[in-house]
């Protein structure tokens, strides 16, 4: 379990993390998302010891991460995948790091067979495709066999198949603690999930949760009468918004009341569906005020 409570980090005048507090729990995937420049790494950092923070904790089982007696078998973490010697084979990089870790020689080739990376071990890593280079670091962070995880965006890159295998890693009881910037794969990968912005906690909860708080529901309509239901819909105050020929969306009014409203007055439905934000949509509409830089858009002056 990781523990952060109060956790402060400023460069200078600028103010990295501001006062988090939170727990990623064992036995699922935790998603840590936030724009770029919110604090992600900045907070890894301080989990492992890399920086020290200004004011507050962070703790690993309890102790600060300087203090565990056997690290790389207590907590595995991936922050840079090219953290690696481009000349060196994928076995030879992870024999070094066994070695110098007092490993048995027999874990890299199990690591290795985890991530699926046995038929290209003797293989240079500079000619790793970025996917093959993420499972490299994935290995080397499991060479411990550790209880904790920690993944500083490793999803960018990573096939479906290694998505899934990264779920099954939490549901061996290990506690797995995933920054991205990726929301379509955190989506599909994360249980639970921490969000930040400028460096202070925006959300602590599930996937569906953070969804559900942050979005308001829509339902597609398709009909032939279309403006008369429109019509209707405006009379309980709810909104409406063509969407093609013959369709609407409606928010404001649930499901079931618009069927009801329809047949009351005899309108004809060809479709009648609920449709629920992406993790993505709610994500930028959540974090747009907490976007540090902002992308001009082509040709007209303006910001994104």
């Amino acid at each position: 379990m990781i523990e952060a409570v109060g956790l402060t980090k400023r460069f200078g005048d600028r103010l990295a993390v501001d006062r988090l507090s939170f727990t990623v729990q064992p036995g699922q995937v935790t998603g840590f998302l936030g724009p770029n420049g919110a604090g992600k790494s900045t907070t890894m950092r301080m989990i492992l010891g890399l920086d020290r923070p200004t004011a507050g904790t962070v703790t690993i089982d309890g102790r600060p991460f300087a203090q565990l007696k056997r690290p790389m078998r207590e907590v595995g973490a991936l922050l840079d995948a090219k953290a690696i010697h481009g000349g060196r084979s994928a076995y030879n990089h992870l024999l070094c790091l066994a070695q110098t870790n007092n490993l048995p020689r027999r874990r890299v080739g199990e690591v290795l067979e985890m991530v699926g990376l046995t038929q290209v071990a003797r293989k240079r890593a500079k000619g790793f495709s970025l996917g093959m280079g993420q499972r490299l670091g994935i290995a080397a962070a499991l060479l411990g066999d550790p209880r904790i995880l920690m993944f500083d965006e490793p999803v960018n890159g990573l096939d479906p198949e290694g998505i899934l295998w990264m779920r099954g890693l939490a549901g061996q009881g290990r506690t797995v603690f995933v920054s991205s910037h990726l929301m379509s794969e955190m989506e599909n990968t994360a249980d639970h999930l921490l969000v930040i912005g400028r460096g202070r906690l925006i959300a602590d909860c599930s996937v569906q949760e953070f969804i559900d708080r942050n979005s308001e529901l829509a339902v597609r309509v398709r009909t032939p009468e279309s403006g008369r239901l429109a019509e209707l819909v405006a009379g309980t105050g709810a909104r409406t918004v063509p969407d093609g020929e013959g369709v609407l969306l409606v928010t404001g009014l649930a499901l079931e009341r618009i069927g009801d409203l329809a047949f009351d007055n005899g309108i004809r439905l060809h479709e009648l569906a609920p449709l629920q934000a992406s993790l993505e949509q709610v994500f930028m509409e959540m974090t747009k005020d907490s976007v540090e830089y902002h992308a001009a858009v082509p040709g007209t002056g303006a910001e994104a």
